[in-house]
């Protein structure tokens, strides 16, 4: 196939429609998939590197918070200084970290490496949702490679914990973190040769990035999470608890002063949520998130510590409900057309908080067809099914140029929610566990009801999300082409981006 003209706002040549696509679908999974993949090695780290119970959801935090932070500042990027070069640096420092990562020694270096792939992703996912709307401008063209793109950024949960099964089973944990490396490799020099070369978007305004911004709403939010956690050893009265919340309210006070009041180009424009739609969009995001993304991590050490699976049964057990989400976010936009956006929005974080109520009475000596199967495809099912109206509604009326800080805002708020919601309902269910040892429970019955306790909590957030799409603007008609489902929201960062695109055409 004869290389194709560059979009508007890219200068040269580039590859062939289905060689672009494929580049920037690869981009997009690498970066959901490292959350599901993780999930499943949990047991092996904390017992290859010593991880504390409380330390362990840094493994997945480190990646949430840092991707959270930055990831606005990535979709300002890509428009300030070419889609190519920063989907390029991001997927740069998303493979050294990936090496560092598998080579790490001790829980500090793992740690820092996470944090780092989540800055990678931040950078490298945004890049890939404006470089293929501005790559696949016609809307045939692009309603196909949305679909695509929403697919893989779907799929990469079930990829994600069968081949994190796969690897922790038959070599090693490190490998999950190792096979980023030949993929970022290849994709590295694809690009160069695939992708045309970028330009800054005229309407973007000048080149300020708000670096400060960035930094203290992920020091904020990173302080808040480590009070949270340090509550299950100390106490909420302890210095090692509230000193750390205390240094993180007063960050994200600083922040949300910083982006109203003295940025230039703030990451967070608050103008934003003067619309409704996107305030209300973005809050049940958070609460779907908080919901939702914890849900895995108990799952996995329910299902390897107390079922007694190992990594290659957990990974194949997480795939029904993986599908679910797929499936949940491709009726989507069929559902829309029947009922509109605010039955969808109440009604699929209802079906999830349903599925994390069934959780909540998981037996020590459970079974996965009896006691798994179907809430967790409930729970995964309603997120899926949410994803579209929530794009719908997070980026209406957002013009061409703010494309990726659109996309970036309502992914930010999930990622928020979701390393919110683990750091409470971790120390929730930790807690909880303690109080029954300390009393003579037994081990599996102490930890179990911890782990019922955290589900029913993170259902009560998910009801608090339907209840909060409630006051969401009244149904409107769906477009003529609905736009195409977003990807879940538990495994990688791609939220609003479907609607952001039908928005920006």
């Amino acid at each position: 196939m004869a290389v194709a003209e560059a979009p508007p706002g890219e200068t040269g040549r580039r590859g062939p429609d289905w060689a672009v696509l494929s580049l920037l679908c690869l981009g997009q999974v690498m970066v959901v998939l490292d959350v599901s993949i993780v999930n499943v090695a949990l047991p092996a780290i904390r017992a290859d590197l010593g991880f504390s119970d409380s330390g362990l959801q840094w493994v997945v935090n480190a990646y949430t918070l840092t991707f959270a932070g930055f990831l606005l500042l990535g979709g300002r990027a890509a428009d300030l200084f070419g889609r190519r070069r920063m989907f390029i640096t991001g997927l740069v420092l998303f493979t050294v970290a990936s090496l560092v990562g598998g080579l790490a020694q001790d829980e500090l270096t793992l740690i820092i490496a996470r944090g780092a792939q989540g800055l990678g992703g931040a950078i490298l996912s945004p890049a890939t949702l404006t470089l293929l709307t501005t790559t696949f401008v016609e809307a045939p063209k692009r309603a196909r490679a949305m679909a695509a793109w929403s697919a893989v950024s779907g799929g990469g949960a079930a990829i994600g914990s069968l081949l994190g099964g796969v690897l922790t089973d038959l070599i090693n944990w490190r490998w999950i973190l190792f096979v980023n490396v030949p993929i970022g490799l290849a994709a590295i020099v694809a690009s160069l040769r695939v992708l045309p070369l970028g330009r800054p978007d005229p309407a973007a305004g000048p080149r300020r990035l708000d670096l400060l911004g960035s930094l203290l709403v992920t020091a904020g939010l990173v302080a808040v999470v480590y009070g949270t956690v340090n509550s299950q050893a100390h106490g909420w009265g302890d210095p090692a608890t509230f000193g750390p919340l205390a240094v993180g309210v007063v960050l994200l006070a600083w922040f949300v002063l910083h982006e109203a009041k003295v940025a230039e180009a703030p990451v967070v424009p608050l103008r934003l949520f003067a619309s409704r739609g996107i305030t209300v969009a973005n809050l049940v995001m958070f609460w779907l998130g908080c919901a939702v993304i914890a849900h895995f991590f108990f799952l996995s050490l329910y299902m390897q510590n107390v079922l007694g699976y190992d990594a290659l049964a957990a990974g194949l057990a997480f795939l029904p409900g993986a599908i679910a989400m797929t499936a949940g976010a491709y009726a989507g936009p069929v559902l829309l057309k029947r009922v509109g956006v605010r039955p969808l929005l109440i009604g699929g974080p209802l079906l999830s908080g349903i599925g994390l109520a069934w959780l909540s009475v998981i037996p020590v000596r459970g079974s996965y067809a009896a006691d798994l199967l179907v809430p967790m495809i409930l729970v995964t099912l309603g997120a899926g099914i949410a994803m579209t109206p929530l794009a719908i509604t997070a980026t209406s009326g957002i013009p061409r140029h703010e494309a990726g800080l659109a996309s970036g805002v309502i992914n930010t708020t999930r990622q928020v929610g979701g390393s919110l919601g683990l750091a409470v309902l971790a120390t929730i269910g930790a807690t909880r566990a303690q109080h029954l040892l300390a009393a003579g429970t037994a081990q599996a019955d102490a930890v179990v009801s911890g782990y019922r306790l955290a589900f029913l909590v993170g259902a009560a957030f998910a009801v608090v999300g339907a209840l909060t799409s409630i006051a969401a603007p009244g149904p409107a008609p769906a477009p003529a082409a609905a736009p195409e489902p977003a990807a879940e929201p538990a495994s990688g960062p791609a939220a609003a981006e479907p609607a952001a695109a039908k928005s920006a055409s």
